[in-house]
């Protein structure tokens, strides 16, 4: 959850990052430099609330206090989503390249 909270908000190496730095670019290519500045400024809006979830998640107390045991198999599908997050992050071309 962690990876993927932060590759909403942008935050490198994760594939997020290079997906709003690439829509950046391109708006910024195409002279609206004002469109630019307005993404940048909700995407600051949305950091805040993924970074504020995170907070909650991993440093508040928790209110519930049961155990919570996922299967092997779930364990398995979000281990290989937050590894394919952080490669195509750091190796974006493989994934523009499709």
């Amino acid at each position: 959850m962690l990876l993927l909270m932060f590759s909403m908000a942008g935050i490198p190496p994760t594939v997020g990052f290079y997906a709003k730095l690439s829509v950046l670019q391109a708006v910024i290519e195409a002279d609206y430099l004002w469109l630019a500045v307005v993404a940048v400024l909700f995407s600051l809006i949305g950091a805040f609330y993924y970074l504020r979830l995170i907070r909650l998640m991993y440093f508040e107390a928790p209110v519930d206090t049961a155990p919570i045991e996922p299967r092997a198999d779930f364990r398995m599908v979000i281990s290989l989503n937050g590894l394919a997050m952080l490669v195509f992050g750091i190796f974006p071309e493989s994934l523009m390249w499709l």
